[in-house]
């Protein structure tokens, strides 16, 4: 009987091969980690840059389909949003500046009137003594405004310099996005391609109505909320409906957190009765028409989430990019949903094909061999992906 061959052992060359090939990807690894993020800043004003983009995509195609060459149409989208950002902002910067000092200004006549209406606030100053705290934080605030002013302004220029950087990317996004859509097809198969194109163009056409309709419904949300403040006599109407328009914007709780900034700074500038009370009835009435009648008209068809996969969304962009990563939360999310509903239909598809396939071989062999032999059937549409009403 043959005495059994010990086992071959890795020779101390193939070892330290192999040794310095892990660590050499390791280290690949590491430094491509570090790049990224170094570079973490550039990437993310990319990445705000194709958003906005992608939601004006939507309006430079309605212009090209009228004859309006590409180029031309970006230009003219382009003017059109700055026009409309200056024009706001002329328009709401000056009052906002002046109101907000008067508040700060009357600020110790609010609180010196809340204490002679309310005997709750009364007691709560007397033991916490609110009212002094909060007139020494006024008193303090222009000397650290004045400490922070070289801080204040190289932050100015960097938000200057920022913004300068995401408009030329977008112009150049904005130019080249048939390139880029039609890169992102060339990437799948060749039999796949068709229903690649058509993935890309309903995930485009539904992250751009949806961010063009939010805007819209933000500045209803504002216009709205200056009236009912001027009509009921609510000092400080032009911030606060500043306030309730940007409020408006963040998914799920935005409109509730711009209604409880609204009755709260009515609460302490004006009677609880009737004004305060009419102002959070407003609210309330304005919520439910923007949930069933202006966001439905507006948005037409919106993102088709889930109540926790709405919030679960907004929590994680804005904890990584802020305000900015919550708005673009949803639309981001409301894509891979509808890239999951089109892999789920093609496999329901194909699984569908496979039985009608079986069952056919089972009942007609001949049938079955002529169906096998012949071309296959032309790519079905793609189904289930329009999402339902916001609302």
């Amino acid at each position: 009987m043959e005495p059994s061959t010990p086992p071959d052992r890795l020779g101390p060359a193939l070892l330290f091969r192999w040794g310095a090939l892990f660590t050499l990807g390791v280290a690949t690894t590491v430094i491509g980690l570090y790049a990224l993020y170094t570079v973490r800043a550039i990437l993310v004003r990319i990445l705000i840059a194709l958003f906005i983009a992608v939601s004006l995509d939507p309006a430079v195609r309605l212009l090209a389909r009228r004859g309006i060459p590409r180029g031309v149409a970006v230009t003219l989208i382009l003017v059109l949003a700055i026009a409309l950002v200056a024009a706001f902002l002329i328009s709401v910067i000056p009052p906002l500046i002046t109101q907000g000092r008067n508040l700060i200004d009357d600020l110790p006549g609010q609180l010196s009137r809340l204490q002679d209406r309310s005997s709750q606030f009364r007691q709560l100053d007397d033991r916490y003594h609110v009212s002094d705290q909060l007139q020494g934080l006024v008193g303090t605030l222009p000397s650290r405004l004045g400490t922070g002013l070289l801080g204040f302004t190289s932050r100015a220029f960097g938000a200057v310099f920022n913004s300068l950087t995401i408009l030329v990317f977008t112009v150049y996004f904005m130019a080249d996005m048939p390139r880029i859509r039609a890169g992102v097809v060339r990437l799948f198969p060749m039999d796949r391609r068709p229903r690649a194109r058509r993935v890309v163009d309903l995930v485009v056409d539904k992250v751009g109505g949806y961010m063009i309709g939010n805007i819209i419904i933000s500045l209803i949300a504002g216009v709205v909320s200056f009236i009912a403040f001027t009509i009921l006599g609510v000092p400080f109407a032009v911030p606060l409906a500043f306030l309730v328009a940007i409020c408006d914007l963040i998914p799920m709780i935005g409109a509730t957190l711009g209604a409880i900034l609204g009755v709260t700074v009515a609460l302490f500038t004006t009677e609880l009765w009737p004004t305060t009370v009419l102002v959070a009835a407003f609210f309330v009435a304005y919520q439910q028409l923007e949930n069933y009648l202006i966001a439905p008209r507006v948005l037409k068809t919106t993102v088709e989430l889930g109540a926790a996969a709405v919030l679960i969304s907004g929590l994680i962009g804005a904890t990584v990019l802020g305000l900015v990563g919550a708005l673009m939360a949803i639309p981001i999310a409301a894509a891979f949903n509808v890239l999951l509903n089109e892999r789920l239909v093609a496999h329901e598809e194909a699984a569908g094909e496979g039985s009608i396939a079986a069952a056919a071989a089972a009942t007609d062999p001949v049938r079955a061999a002529a169906g096998a032999s012949s071309p296959s059937a032309p790519e079905a549409e793609v189904r289930g992906l329009e999402p339902r009403d916001r609302g």
